[in-house]
């Protein structure tokens, strides 16, 4: 606590002999105490003494009104406040239960049988989920679906989607013991349906008169079902999310930064505020596009994670970091990312937690979903509407096929490992993501859907691509509510 206080006044340009310093922190509200005895001096010396604080002692107590604390050196020296936050049922930073992510669990070695027993284990996953749909009652396997002169119904993981000449959409798909062909009709109102190779689906359809392909009526998909509002909880607290901070770009947003940190310190803290959780791209990385270094202010990837680091600690004490990557940090680029590595962890405070991506945690009773959001860019070239501009609605795409990453060999490398991490088999109440700089909040069947922003201004790629972000935004959801905000910071 002491040397909190007094580093907080180092940075403020106050310096304090030892005796002055052992009488400020006998005050309840230390710094306070020192403006105060500050403003009552003609001119502030270098070094304040004793002696300059006693004779005006006396003031300055019935001077001092009790105020909100400024920053998290003064909430550290207010230990009554703290009881009294507790003993009201308010938590400061309770336990962050990480559920499942793949730091320490990679064994893949990307061998093909690595990469069978992925797929086969993304399809057994959600061909669970699927067969419990009410529409895929009765379903058989492909094999047995050829043979059959009736409706059929199959559950199978789509090995490529092409158009014909004549406008319809044809599918290879398989499953565990056959494969076969799939035909959307042009007239079909499937054919508006948007199919991506790699994810699993279940169709209802019937078979041609040869019986060599299946002619669909209808794609059935996974999805998560339906929930109503979120119950509210006694939770006090609410979480914010900071995502594509960039540090090391020569546009990251500094100002607004400052004035999110200001706003962290004070408002946001004693609004409940008590914890922050980043998404991926917390530096610009080096070299993860062609001539990056030409929009680098800082060009060596340790010195941007210490420099995020040094911007990190204005963050009060008693609010938890939960900290991802993504593909512009430094960790495999493959998804599932696992969390930073020991000399990157090592240069941050104990208040940090590293977490892979995705990954889910829980907080308080709310379980969280956090994706950098990397397949975005795969799902937008892929999937009729969905633009940059609405990251939301990929986000939705996500949910209804419970996957992630559905597409394997797209601008998203996917690590083939036992367990197919980015499977949405746990239904999330928050589900949040990054990557593409945008800033929204929406509900898909009852799960709160947040992109988070970003701290970086337009670069020179996107203003190539005719893209405008939406930076300096600030989502915060009150755990206790699920009620969220917006903050701008721009």
């Amino acid at each position: 606590m002491r040397d909190r206080v007094l580093e907080r006044l180092a940075r403020e340009g106050i310096l304090l002999e030892p005796d002055a310093a052992e009488l400020v922190l006998t005050k309840e509200d230390p710094l306070a105490f020192v403006h105060t005895a500050l403003s009552s001096l003609e001119q502030q010396p270098l070094i304040i003494t004793l002696s300059d604080l006693v004779s005006r002692s006396s003031a300055i107590e019935t001077s001092i009104t009790p105020s909100v604390p400024q920053s998290v050196e003064e909430v550290a020296t207010r230990d009554e406040h703290f009881l009294r936050e507790v003993q009201s049922g308010r938590t400061i930073a309770g336990e962050v239960k990480v559920m499942r992510d793949i730091t320490g669990n990679s064994t893949c070695e990307g061998n093909i049988n690595d990469f069978a027993r992925y797929f086969a284990d993304r399809f057994k996953t959600i061909k669970r989920m699927l067969v419990h749909r009410r529409e895929l009652a009765g379903c058989v396997p492909i094999s047995k679906a050829l043979k059959l002169d009736r409706d059929v119904r199959v559950v199978a993981i789509v090995n490529e989607v092409r158009e014909t000449k004549n406008g319809h959409r044809m599918l290879e798909i398989e499953d565990e013991e056959a494969r076969c062909l799939a035909l959307i009709l042009k007239d079909s109102s499937a054919i508006s349906d948007s199919v991506v190779p790699d994810e699993v689906i279940g169709i209802v359809g019937k078979t041609n008169r040869k019986g060599e392909i299946l002619v669909v009526d209808e794609i059935i998909r996974p999805d998560i079902p339906l929930r109503g509002p979120m119950e509210k909880s006694d939770s006090s607290s609410s979480i914010a999310f900071v995502s594509d901070i960039h540090v090391g770009s020569n546009a990251f947003l500094q100002r607004p930064w400052n004035d999110m940190m200001s706003w962290l310190r004070n408002e946001g803290y004693y609004e409940g505020v008590r914890y922050v959780l980043v998404p991926g791209d917390c530096v610009d990385g080096i070299g993860v596009f062609p001539d990056q270094e030409e929009e680098l202010l800082v060009d060596d990837i340790f010195k941007q994670y210490e420099l995020l680091s040094e911007l990190l600690k204005d963050i009060p004490d008693g609010i938890k970091l939960i900290v991802q990557p993504g593909n512009h940090d430094a960790v495999r680029p493959a998804e599932p990312q696992p969390a930073f590595p020991k000399e990157i962890k090592d240069m941050f405070d104990s208040q940090v937690l590293f977490v892979g991506n995705p990954c889910y945690v829980e907080i308080e009773g709310r379980l969280i979903l956090s994706y950098h959001g990397r397949s975005m860019d795969d799902l937008i070239g892929s999937i009729k509407g969905l633009t940059y501009n609405n990251p939301l609605e990929a986000m939705k795409e996500m949910l209804r096929r419970r996957h992630l990453a559905p597409t394997y060999g797209g601008k998203t490398p996917i690590a083939p490992e036992k367990k197919d991490f980015l499977v949405i088999d746990a239904v999330p109440d928050f589900f949040v993501t990054g990557h593409v700089h945008g800033a929204g909040i929406s509900d898909y069947r009852g799960v709160r859907l947040i992109n988070a922003s970003t701290w970086q201004a337009q670069t020179s790629y996107q203003r190539m691509h005719n893209f405008n972000p939406d930076p300096a935004k600030l989502p915060v959801v009150h755990l206790g509510t699920c009620k969220c905000l917006m903050k701008n910071f721009n």
